[in-house]
């Protein structure tokens, strides 16, 4: 697998997340007949937070994973920071999805997807100045 084809594995991955993260958001307004905002439903509310949270994290980080693998990244490091961004996200909409509260889902999920953030913005700034 080359490094392109290991980023867009990734970035597939979390698309596809994305896109279930957003039906169920479409599925609750339709079992709640809320078309507008979550009117004060704590399971729309939780839905449109882990569609939201994902929307806010995931392209941000698929951005920087295509930028590392274009600047010639091994897949190594581009594997590391994919699985443990799908991983994190996964984690972080599971504990959303089914804790009301603080989970370890929710925690351990922003864990990763930060320092996937953290690491691949010093990988970049590294990249950048060599």
């Amino acid at each position: 697998m080359s490094i392109m084809q290991a980023v867009a594995f990734y970035a597939s991955l979390n698309i596809l997340l994305l896109l279930g993260l957003a039906i169920n958001v479409s599925l609750t307004r339709r079992r709640t007949k809320i078309s507008l905002g979550d009117g004060g439903n704590p399971k729309l509310e939780q839905a449109c937070r882990a569609h939201g949270n994902a929307t806010e994290n995931v392209p941000l980080a698929l951005v920087a994973l295509a930028l590392l693998g274009l600047l010639g990244t091994g897949t190594l490091v581009i594997h590391t920071l994919g699985i443990a961004l799908t991983l994190g996200r996964g984690l972080h909409a599971y504990g959303l999805l089914t804790a009301s509260g603080p989970s370890i889902g929710r925690v351990t999920g922003t864990a990763l997807s930060w320092l996937v953030l953290l690491a691949s913005g010093l990988l970049l700034l590294v990249k950048a100045h060599s």
